[in-house]
């Protein structure tokens, strides 16, 4: 370990660093460090300002945030309300997968050069907590590179933005390597470094190994100093290597498959003419097939506890009681596909990220879902490619993860809600329709008190787990290993913010 510098090893690369053209997680763990948004979250992952010190709420459909002084952009510009009210409409605009937290904003104007009003639609009294990983933008940076729109990430646009980066955070880009590495060093004017709870590290490196053992063995040989995801298999070999330490955490997210809903012929499938999955009684016979307690044990080696609820009881209003996994029945599954109309099954293909563990968790789906009759043609494809496909709604049957923030909003929004236009459904990956679950998350949005508002999620999550749009899965264990020196703040996203992150001294 150099004097200052990290190196960090995951087998994910962040693929671009527009803030503002991904919401994955994979994704913000690096652009979060160079971007900073009004509002983020300590230690303890709860909300707290950031490039805003203050917020009000004059009236009920206006928020108004008094913005931090003297902050700069890592070029040395100054960051004002200009770049505020910029930042947040780039992120409303086309391309954006960040526009499925801010749905019901209206406008984004500067009221003098360190205060910024927003303008709702209707009233929301968790507003600020929306901003959280919104990244604030140079306007002036944007204007001369040709990047006042978010890439289009989808459609694969090559913009500034996607491989060069200009934010307030307290790392900045120095070097991307697409799918090798990334290299942030220290933004010395960051405002946040003269408080005693951050950290000292100077270099950071995040470097892309997708083969699990190599990973381990860049991590004991001294290669890398910290792995975000390490292979299952080998976490009780490596804590107890006395060199090393394990951090391990409840996860809020969890996986999902997600069931294709909207086309009229699954393409490949040797049904003609019908989608099983617009049956709910398929989607029930899928849930009955797969054994949870088994992918949680033997596939996740017990990094994973099997799941029921559509969001984690870490979720406002996401209750214990509707946690509940479907039970293992084989024979209750293949009853269900009969009265579906299909007694011989079907085929289907099943798209996956090829991420072994991932690889290993859809092996075995498509195992369990042979043993009732669905045929799966299994095909891993690299995050490139995956999520667009995912977020394009061009995949029949998938794996995917999601990793929600406390409030149930962002999640009801982005993967439950009718896709449209303005961000909602973004990451409605089957195109599910409800009409009136999209009015109760409509309700969550505007409803002001808490109380009602808990009320609401807990009805609308009620009706999703009824309708059974997507099946949960498990959620894992949040588990990183890294050297003894190394100490940093675990949150239970799995995403990691680099101010914390301190290397002990002798």
């Amino acid at each position: 370990m150099k004097a200052g510098s990290v190196k960090l090893a995951s087998a994910y690369d962040p693929q671009t660093f527009d803030p503002h053209a991904l919401a994955l997680l994979y994704h913000t763990r690096i652009t979060n460090q160079i971007y900073e948004s009004l509002v983020s979250r300590d230690a303890q992952y709860r909300v707290e300002p950031a490039l805003a010190v203050a917020w009000s709420n004059p009236s009920p459909t206006v928020w108004r945030f008094q913005l931090r002084p003297g902050v700069t952009f890592h070029d040395g510009s100054p960051f004002t309300a200009d770049d505020a009210a910029f930042s947040i409409e780039r992120a409303l605009g086309p391309n954006s997968r960040r526009s499925f937290q801010l749905d019901g904003v209206k406008a984004a104007r500067r009221i003098d050069p360190l205060t910024v009003e927003v303008q709702l639609a209707a009233p929301d009294a968790v507003f600020p907590e929306k901003l959280w990983l919104v990244g604030m933008m140079s306007k002036r940076w944007s204007e001369q590179h040709g990047v006042m729109a978010a890439q289009d990430f989808g459609a694969k646009q090559e913009t500034h933005a996607a491989r060069n980066a200009n934010g307030t955070g307290p790392f900045r880009l120095q070097r991307y390597e697409p799918d090798v590495r990334t290299v942030l060093v220290r933004h010395e004017a960051w405002w946040g470094w003269k408080e005693s709870r951050h950290g000292n590290v100077r270099q950071v490196e995040f470097t892309t190994i997708r083969s699990d053992a190599t990973r381990v063995a860049a991590l004991v040989s001294g290669e890398v100093d910290l792995v975000f995801d390490p292979p299952f298999q080998d976490i009780a070999r490596l804590e107890r290597d006395p060199r090393l330490k394990v951090m391990r955490s409840p996860d809020i997210g969890q996986q999902y498959l997600v069931f294709d809903q909207a086309r009229d012929e699954l393409p490949g499938s040797d049904i003609k003419g019908r989608n099983p999955f617009k049956d709910r009684r398929v989607r029930q016979a899928v849930a009955h097939a797969i054994n949870l307690r088994a992918l949680s044990e033997k596939v996740m080696r017990g990094y994973a506890q099997p799941s029921g609820a559509l969001l984690s009881p870490m979720v406002d209003g996401s209750l214990p009681e509707l946690d509940r996994p479907y039970a293992h029945d084989p024979e209750k599954a293949r009853a269900l596909l009969a009265q579906a109309g299909y007694p011989q099954g079907f085929s289907v293909a099943m798209t996956c990220v090829n991420i072994s563990w991932r690889e290993a968790v859809c092996q075995a789906v498509a195992a369990m879902l042979s043993q009732v009759g669905i045929r799966v043609t299994l095909r891993t494809e690299p995050t490139s490619t995956f999520f667009p496909k995912l977020t394009a709604a061009q995949v029949s049957l998938a794996e995917f993860g999601w990793s929600p923030t406390p409030d149930a909003y962002f999640s009801l929004n982005a993967l439950l809600h009718s896709y449209g236009p303005a961000g909602a459904g973004n990451y409605n990956a089957g195109r599910y329709r409800n009409p009136e679950l999209d009015q109760l998350i409509e309700a969550v949005r505007n409803e002001v008190d808490l109380t009602r508002r808990r009320a609401l999620v807990t009805t609308a999550l009620r009706l999703a787990t009824d309708d059974l749009p997507m099946l949960p899965l498990f959620r894992r264990t949040v588990t990183w290993v890294m050297v003894k020196p190394v100490s940093a703040v675990q949150w239970p996203s799995d995403l990691a913010d680099l101010r914390f992150l301190r290397i002990q001294t002798p």
